[in-house]
């Protein structure tokens, strides 16, 4: 299981606005300490609890760059949330990767939008609800 993720961050203003706008309607819950954000939903019952997300400066003092081929993905409750999500995250300083939508060459009901956060690293919404048919 995974146990958290850590995103780098060269301006913690722009991406605190950044992840409070992509995961706070997801119900992740937000921490800010010395070191730099954590995020957090609530636990679970019966198990460990989810992935934990740290966006802060990286450790070494160096400038955090993009991990190329490397993206986080965070599931939604519906096609609705995936939109809305993706929206805030644009308006919050994210920029637009890839529309939200199907896309059958993973399944027909993979529906997702691709974000990039301020540093430029690759985020997914996604959801597994089917089409509604008119």
């Amino acid at each position: 299981m995974l146990s958290y993720i850590t995103l780098g961050a060269n301006d913690m203003q722009a991406s605190e606005r950044f992840y409070t706008a992509l995961l706070l309607p997801l119900g992740y819950r937000k921490r800010v300490d010395p070191e730099g954000l954590e995020f957090t939903l609530p636990p679970q019952a019966g198990g460990s609890g989810p992935c934990v997300v740290y966006v802060k400066p990286p450790f070494d003092g160096q400038p955090a760059t993009v991990g190329n081929g490397s993206m986080a993905a965070f599931r939604t409750g519906s096609h609705d949330s995936v939109r809305q999500v993706h929206a805030a995250a644009i308006a919050a300083g994210g920029s637009d990767e890839g529309p939200p939508g199907f896309r059958a060459a993973y399944s027909k009901n993979f529906f997702v939008a691709y974000v990039r956060d301020p540093v430029g690293n690759k985020i997914a919404l996604f959801c597994n609800e089917a089409a509604v048919q008119a």
